[in-house]
Parts: structure tokens; sequence; C-alpha cells
């Protein structure tokens, strides 16, 4: 796939939460990360709002255990609230995921440079990401690099039959990435083949509409965006003179 990364995620816990759980505080992961988090896992390597992540495939290398644990949430109230929180534990996945440009940023076309943004994800990949990994949730903290995805012994590779998990969140549509002012939920029914998923596109999911408001993207133009031409340019007077 032309823009595409392979690598590898590790991490000792994780936690996808199902929303299912949240409104009672005892917040429960899902089986396999979801589509949002492995594209907010690749968006933490490397961002731009030039570009948009597709995630392709997911390949499940070790077994999937979880574990339970007492957790003292923080209570602005002032509270002491307890809860239990059951987490992956001891995830090790492979990633593989592709960029396009995003049409719906007419305001950012002068960035569409494939082979500079490509070069510089694989780059920020091997240096571990630039921003912190994490999986699900600001305490599961996880590492990437590098892998070639069909590379390894995984724990379900010759699995006898398919593994369903169910209607799961596959993601959010961001005004940004939709052209349409409003946040959409998409849902779908994720399937395991031999230790691995195979996702589909955000546009072939079921959506629940206007989630949250009506909210529209931050446009970049010369007003707040700056070049790095310019500043050399900069640079380069501010030592003449």
């Amino acid at each position: 796939m032309r823009n595409s990364i392979e690598f590898e995620i590790v991490g000792n816990y994780a936690l996808f939460t199902d929303p299912l759980t949240k409104l009672g505080g005892e917040k429960l992961s899902y089986q396999i990360p979801t589509y949002q988090a492995l594209k907010g896992i690749v968006e933490s390597i490397y961002w731009k709002p030039t570009l948009l992540y597709i995630i392709d495939e997911l390949r499940v290398m070790k077994p999937i255990r979880m574990e339970s644990k007492g957790i003292k949430p923080i209570d602005y109230g002032g509270g002491n609230t307890l809860a239990h929180y059951t987490y992956l534990r001891d995830v090790h996945y492979k990633c593989r995921a592709h960029f396009v440009f995003n049409p719906h940023r007419p305001d950012l076309a002068y960035d569409r440079n494939e082979h500079k943004h490509h070069n510089i994800l694989k780059r920020s990949l091997k240096a571990g990401g630039r921003r912190d990994i994490f999986l699900g949730t600001r305490e599961c903290q996880g590492y990437v690099e590098p892998s070639v995805f069909d590379e390894g012994e995984g724990f379900y590779d010759n699995y006898d039959g398919e593994i369903h998990f169910g209607t799961m969140i596959h993601g959010i549509n961001y005004p940004d990435e939709t052209g349409r002012n409003q946040m959409e939920t998409r849902l779908w029914n994720p399937v395991m083949k031999n230790g691995v998923v195979t996702f589909i596109p955000p546009e072939q999911c079921v959506q629940v509409r206007q989630l949250a408001g009506e909210p529209t993207p931050k446009l970049f133009n010369a007003s707040n965006v700056q070049s790095v031409d310019e500043l050399y340019e900069q640079m380069a007077e501010g030592g003449n003179s």
C-alpha cells in the first residue's frame, strides 16, 4: 500500500473502554483495540492536519487476557470513590496503516507533499513516536517500533475458525475529516481470522449522527501558518544584519 507503515505495539496493560461501562465507573476494556485507538496511536507517531490516516489491519500476537484492578479515581467533589477497571494484560499487536491527503482541507493543499510526509512518518516511527503512546487511556503506557506485519509467530495464527467480538465502536467522525459540522460515532462488528482483524473503511460503518453539537474545523492560512522557507529567510536576514 502506498504511503504505508507497519509497526508493532507493546504494553503491560491496555484499556480500550467499552462506553457502556463508563456510566457506573466500572470500566471494561474491549478485547481488541478500536480503529480510533489505533488511529490515535499513529497520530501520536506523527500528525499533521493535512493527513488522514487509514488503519488497514491489526494482528494480535499474544493471547487476549483480562485483569481487574481496584482503582481510586480522582473525585473532584472531595469524596472517596472506589471502582474496578478491567484491563487487557501484556498486549502485543502488529498494525498496518497508510495515509491519504485530507480532501476536506483545501486550505492545506500547499502542504500535500507525499514524499516528505511519508519519510517524516517513518523517521518518527523509528524514534518511537513524537508524542506519548498510550493504549486506550493515559495510565496504560505503550511503545511502538517498526516491524514487518507478517513476520513472527502470533498466538492465533493457526486458530481454526473465526472469533467474533460483537458490536463495537469503530471510531468518531470529526468535522475536519468529513466536511460535516457535526461529530458522529461509527459502529461495526469486527471478526478476527487467524489472528488478523481487517478493518472496514469508515464510510462503510453504521453511524450514530450528531454525537456532540456542531463543531467546525480550524482553518489554516497565511494569517496563522508560517512556512519553513520563510523562517529560513528570516534567520538568514538576521544573521547577515
